[in-house]
């Protein structure tokens, strides 16, 4: 997959892995989870031989003494010449034929995913196996868990051998152009939208490191145009020709950057502010989401809150009270949650958060799953405003923000507030800190620290919000 995203990235994958960061938090996660559906995929293929705890040699070895035997082989490997390919599971087909099985822990079919099966065939064909068909294994996102996990019903499988053969016409060449950007020397630095996909490549940020305070590739939505700037050279916004096309928001960027000023609709904040009833409850919350389903009547990748902050000023002459809830673990966190979170709101007034749909949304499946706070529910929900508008729709823009109307761009932009120095400071990393704390296997005196850092990080984002509130007001008033 390497090679199919940058060349760079497939020379030093090769020649010089050393220089390949070590996944992060995040990113070991996403491999875990994959690990863990892997796992009960294979319960799927029961009696299969299992090649994943062997070495390189002996994974290959042990391939091609099994497949007599006509069992479903897991992590099957193939090599031929400077070619190498591992396939998830192998499983016989037809007489003498087999069919590769790839198993991804996403909910749909991905274009990679084709060209990584193709490449699979295209090398395991070349060792002389027979393939019939290719399929691929993913999360079904309807599932609901009811007691222990059903395989059957949390994945389900997909038929791509057709979408697979499209690509495999052209895998020779693909892979001798490969072929020939290993032998040479390590390919020059080639930035764009290729460095987030498929995936976020790890060497971008040494490959980014070179670009200038207020690069191109901030501008809000930038899509295809990042790469039409950067191939004439144009790195920097303020570079940007007065006869490039740029959209309504991008424009007014271009322009805070060049005049190192923060641009204002006064009319659109008063109106916003308008709308804002007392008292004022300043909301947030923190979920963990995984891709098999933790406690019952949840589905895969649903959001579960663990967490709240509330900051409440009761009116314009009160201070700020701050109230909160953050579960311990292990069980499931919901029902404290909404318990806690309906003993802190009050009847009346505005509920600000940040990027409603978020809230909402988990608001929703609270509601199914605790119909009793059906009403409740309704009522917050009405109740909700949304303090992502006025940035989203530019009608407040400082170019510090980097074309971002995220919490973590504005709040530092326009309060001076930043989350620099915390040792949470961003919402994934909330989540699987919580998560190692709430049900993993560390000390007391680490759980405790996490627990205070998560306090500190979602207090945070919900006083940030009221310091956003009464920035705007000075601007407007100024």
């Amino acid at each position: 997959m390497a090679g199919l995203q940058c060349p760079r990235y497939l020379w030093i994958y090769v020649n010089d892995p050393s220089r390949i960061p070590q996944p992060n938090l995040i990113t070991q996660h996403t491999f875990d989870q994959g690990h863990e559906v892997g796992e009960i995929a294979k319960k799927l293929f029961p009696g299969g031989l299992d090649m994943s705890n062997l070495g390189f040699r002996e994974m290959l070895s042990e391939t091609s003494a099994r497949l007599t035997d006509r069992k479903p082989i897991f992590e099957a490997a193939f090599q031929c010449n400077q070619l190498y390919a591992r396939v998830d599971i192998l499983n016989p087909s037809g007489d003498d034929g087999w069919d590769i099985v790839e198993v991804k822990s996403a909910t749909e079919v991905k274009d990679e995913n084709i060209a990584d099966v193709a490449f699979q065939r295209y090398v395991a064909e070349r060792c002389g196996l027979t393939v019939n068909r290719c399929y691929l294994v993913h999360i079904n996102r309807e599932y609901i868990r009811q007691g222990e996990i059903d395989p059957a019903g949390l994945l389900m499988s997909e038929d791509i051998t057709e979408r697979v053969a499209e690509v495999i016409g052209g895998m020779a060449d693909m892979v001798e152009d490969m072929l020939q950007t290993i032998s040479g020397d390590c390919p020059d630095s080639v930035i764009g939208r290729l460095c987030d996909s498929p995936y976020i490549c790890p060497l971008k940020d040494g490959c980014w490191a070179s670009l200038p305070e207020h690069p191109v590739s901030d501008l809000y939505r930038i899509g295809s145009k990042m790469d039409d700037l950067l191939k004439r050279g144009i790195t920097s916004i303020r570079e940007i020709p007065a006869g490039f096309k740029l959209n309504e928001k991008q424009l007014i960027q271009k322009t805070c950057v060049e005049c190192g000023q923060p641009y204002l609709e006064t009319d659109k904040i008063v109106d916003f502010l308008a709308d804002l009833k007392y008292p004022h409850y300043f909301l947030d919350f923190e979920t963990f989401a995984t891709a098999i389903p933790m406690f019952d009547g949840t589905k895969p990748f649903q959001p579960v809150p663990f967490q709240f902050s509330l900051h409440t000023v009761a009116s314009p002459s009160s201070g700020v009270e701050h109230k909160y809830f953050l579960a311990r673990g292990p069980g499931d966190p919901r029902r404290e949650f909404i318990e806690a979170l309906s003993s802190c709101l009050g009847e009346e007034g505005s509920i600000i958060v940040y990027n409603q749909s978020f809230e909402e949304g988990v608001l929703e499946k609270l509601a199914e799953a605790y119909p009793e706070y059906q009403n409740w529910i309704e009522n917050v929900i009405s109740r909700m405003k949304d303090l992502i508008i006025p940035f989203r729709n530019f009608n407040y823009y400082h170019p510090n923000q980097c074309g971002s109307a995220s919490l973590k761009h504005v709040l530092p932009s326009i309060a001076g507030i930043t989350y620099e120095g915390m040792n949470i400071a961003e919402g994934q990393t909330a989540s699987l800190k919580f998560m190692a704390a709430a049900f993993g296997e560390i000390s007391e005196p680490d759980r405790q620290t996490i627990f205070n850092d998560l306090l500190e990080y979602c207090g945070q984002d919900t006083y940030g919000m009221v310091r956003i509130v009464e920035e705007l007001r000075k601007l407007v008033v100024s």
